[in-house]
């Protein structure tokens, strides 16, 4: 479907908030509209059931990665974090950023909304019992996280400039020829595209959306396609500059926000410490509970994965692109450092999130039985105000500390921000991909990413998050199954690596 800016579009552009508004509905409509048939594609349910293929798609691959690495995610925890402070790390091998600035931009573009809006989407849907979902989907995750990106880093190219290019792309493609595999150009090429859709949905109009939510929330409402345009010019200010501009950036911001944000949190927890226990008992037992139509196990569950790939995007492919740059000659080291991101992301701030949602007593649960009731329509549970998304999370943060929804307006706009950037990075390295490099194919690029900040702002948050949700599942599709067909690769650089280390061989740099 094709639309044109007409004289009465501009037209209404002058006349005000009011005609503005109506541009902002017509925008809902006609996205909602043309992505409809996609998202049904990607969230259609097993035959006879009401279970989504791509949530068992994505639960299986984990655990698949989980057992078959002998559960790397728990013996190389520690290693991770000494990677992560630079203890490996020769500043002579190639790359471009360093372990901290890999972990930083891809934590950058996971610890997002999905950690603040994502969140109370889940348990306003899924009840508290979907924490528990997310949980286990952000500790299994980091085994998925490992896999993709030691591939990543094996498979890049490293160019006279100093750049590197790397990602699912391009060890689908090397991978595959090495193993003696066909198709690998194939699924290059798909997910490449489901990339970019990727990175102007998820990564970044979801987060536009709601970064203007909880701005109108605070300052009333007006039209979203304002704050599209002012994030765009910001936004385009940065990625102009490339990864390494991206680099200072995440490096400074990811670690300020988080601490804004988990400090809060913590702040909420201990004073209400007396509710912990109830609130834990009340994910847990919503997380077997068959009560309910969405609220049951299975609707938790359902929710508490969907949410919490979309928050770590764990098998997603993503992260690969981002730790592909990281300067090493070992690809096992960045598995490693990667496998930190969904334990930081949904293990630790996602579940900071529902617990203040939670003992804030922002869901309304049956006196008679104590489990958490649905709304009047039978799909969503109740809440105090009959918010979701950032304004539930914002309610609940501001039950607490009355002037904390101002600061929350910071940290949702320091999150989307970030975010944006990492993702149009990911976007860019699919768009050159396909197109190849160049500075003027990154230029379209990067107008037209910034474009889609416009549109997401615009938009209603319904249509944004299931096609956000429908593109970067359709990039774990692509890329699992080349993990699959290359997760011995990844066995073999692991293997060697740990002997490596365990013989003194891999030594420590002050």
């Amino acid at each position: 479907m094709k639309t044109r800016i007409t004289a009465a579009t501009l037209a209404a552009l002058a006349a005000g908030p009011a005609a503005a508004q109506g541009i902002d509905e017509t925008v809902n409509q006609i996205f909602a509209n043309s992505t409809g048939w996609f998202v049904s594609l990607i969230f259609s349910n097993f035959p006879g059931t009401t279970f989504p293929w791509i949530v068992g798609w994505l639960v299986v691959a984990a655990t698949v990665f989980t057992l078959y690495f002998g559960f790397i995610q728990v013996r190389a925890f520690g290693h991770a974090l000494a990677l992560v402070r630079g203890d490996y790390s020769d500043p002579n091998d190639a790359g471009e950023v360093s372990h901290f600035q890999a972990l930083t931009t891809a934590l950058s573009g996971t610890v997002g909304l999905g950690n603040i809006a994502g969140v109370a989407v889940a348990i306003g849907i899924g009840g508290p019992g979907a924490t528990f979902w997310m949980i286990l989907a952000g500790l299994l995750g980091m085994a998925s996280k490992f896999t993709e990106c030691t591939l990543g880093v094996k498979y890049r190219n490293e160019y006279a400039d100093g750049t590197v290019s790397g990602g699912p792309m391009y060890y689908m493609v090397k991978g595959f020829a090495e193993r003696g595999l066909p198709g690998g150009k194939i699924l290059a090429v798909l997910f490449a595209i489901f990339c970019i859709l990727g990175s102007f949905g998820g990564g970044n109009m979801f987060q536009a959306n709601q970064a203007h939510a909880q701005i109108s929330n605070v300052v009333g409402a007006y039209p979203g396609w304002i704050t599209g345009v002012v994030m765009a010019i910001i936004v385009f200010l940065v990625i102009v500059g490339g990864l390494k501009s991206i680099a200072r950036v995440t490096e400074k911001v990811v670690p300020f926000m988080a601490a804004i944000y988990v400090g809060t949190a913590l702040i909420i927890i201990v004073m209400n410490y007396d509710m912990i226990g109830t609130a834990f008992s009340q994910i847990f037992v919503g997380a077997f509970t068959n009560d309910g139509v969405v609220g049951g196990m299975i609707g938790a569950l359902i929710q508490g994965f969907r949410r919490a790939a979309f928050s770590n995007e764990a098998g997603v492919g993503s992260a690969a692109i981002a730790h592909s740059a990281v300067r090493t000659k070992e690809p096992a080291t960045e598995g490693f450092v990667s496998l930190l991101e969904p334990f930081i992301d949904t293990v630790v701030i996602c579940t900071m999130t529902a617990l203040v949602i939670i003992i804030t007593g922002q869901l309304i649960s049956d006196p008679a039985t104590g489990l958490f009731v649905l709304n009047e329509a039978g799909t969503q549970i109740q809440t105090v105000t009959g918010n979701s998304g950032v304004a539930l999370t914002s309610d609940a943060f501001s039950s607490a500390f009355g002037w904390f929804r101002y600061i929350l307006v910071v940290a949702v706009v320091l999150f989307a921000f970030s975010t944006m950037i990492s993702w149009s990075y990911y976007g860019l390295k699919a768009w050159t991909f396909l197109f190849g490099e160049g500075q003027t194919k990154e230029l379209v690029f990067k107008v037209i990413f910034c474009l889609f900040v416009v549109i997401g702002a615009s938009a209603g948050l319904d249509p944004v998050i299931d096609f956000s949700d429908a593109a970067i599942f359709a990039m774990a599709v692509v890329n699992i199954i080349a993990l699959y067909l290359l997760m011995p690769i990844v066995k073999a650089e692991m293997n060697s690596y740990l002997a490596r280390l365990k013989s003194g061989q891999i030594r420590k740099y002050d």
